[in-house]
């Protein structure tokens, strides 16, 4: 048996159980989840419940899966553009294209394969198998940095950080149109779109989404900006300046199918990364847009 654990954050609270870890498991409907929960291989602080149990601040959320359900994760060498690197954290810069960790269609050629050539068994191990030292993602078509934890000390550091709401994200991103304001804050609550589970979007029913911008600059039919997360929920850039009829160019999924430029996907970096190192040191860092990217600039 496999056990994961998952410990329910402060913006998690009231959550029901089973739509808890259906957001947290990749590849498991929620009808899946809602049978381990019924034969009692999902456990909340040591203790069986119902799919209907809603979440507190603080529950250990445990869940024991049958080995053959869950593919090993192996090393790969797979070329990381290694950013930092001590005995407690690594911060990489993703390119675009890959994908985080393993999951449904996605069992190699991910992060967490690379991560795990590089760096052995010196990864967190709290996520599990198929995620270690995995404490936030970005989506496989979003380039730019992650922090990585080394050890479960580290990883429960970077993890309160961002239950907290201190660790600083900044995103640069093309959006489709003239976003009107030079600056401004987009809070719309954001969950599962009901027609599509494969999506997000802004619903009432959803969990506080608050995103931050800056237009950096304008062009004919675009609009560079600077996006900055208090919150990160899946999708959360993305579904925000959707929802302001602002979609980033390249995003087939909430923008146009069709797309210029012979994009692969949603023109969006992760620029800049801040937050305290376990030692108790501030550390930031940034990495400048992909070259794909920069080259954008120059046709619109």
């Amino acid at each position: 048996m496999l056990d994961t654990i998952f410990i329910v954050e402060s913006d998690e609270s009231d959550i029901r159980l089973d739509v808890f870890l259906t957001d947290k498991m990749d590849g498991f409907t929620r009808s899946a989840i809602a049978k381990l929960i019924d034969v009692k291989a999902v456990l909340v602080n040591g203790k069986g419940v119902k799919a209907s149990y809603k979440a507190k601040t603080g529950d250990s959320v445990s869940v024991d899966l049958p080995d053959n359900v869950i593919p090993e994760a192996l090393p790969e060498d797979i070329l990381l553009d290694v950013v930092f690197e001590d005995n407690d954290i690594i911060v990489v810069n993703k390119p675009q294209g890959m994908v985080v960790h393993p999951a449904a269609g996605h069992y190699s050629g991910t992060l967490v394969n690379a991560l795990l050539h590089k760096c052995g068994d010196s990864l967190s191990g709290i996520n599990g198998v198929l995620r270690p030292g995995i404490v936030h993602r970005l989506d496989r078509d979003t380039s730019g940095l992650m922090v990585v934890a080394k050890n479960d000390v580290s990883h429960q550091v970077l993890a309160a950080q961002l239950a907290q709401r201190s660790m600083k994200r900044t995103y640069i991103a093309i959006a489709v149109g003239n976003v009107k304001d030079d600056s401004g804050t987009i809070n719309k609550p954001i969950t599962r779109d009901p027609k599509n589970r494969k999506k997000m979007s802004v619903q009432q029913s959803g969990r506080e989404a608050i995103t931050h911008y800056t237009v950096l600059q304008r062009f004919k039919g675009y609009s560079l900006i600077e996006a900055r997360l208090e919150t990160g929920r899946t999708h959360q850039i993305r579904v925000h300046f959707a929802s302001i009829n602002r979609p980033l160019l390249g995003d087939i999924v909430y923008g146009a199918e069709k797309q210029p430029y012979g994009l692969c996907g949603q023109v969006l970096h992760a620029a800049a990364i801040g937050f305290f190192h376990p030692n108790g040191e501030y550390m930031t860092f940034e990495a400048l847009p992909p070259k794909w990217f920069q080259k954008i600039l120059s046709f619109i």
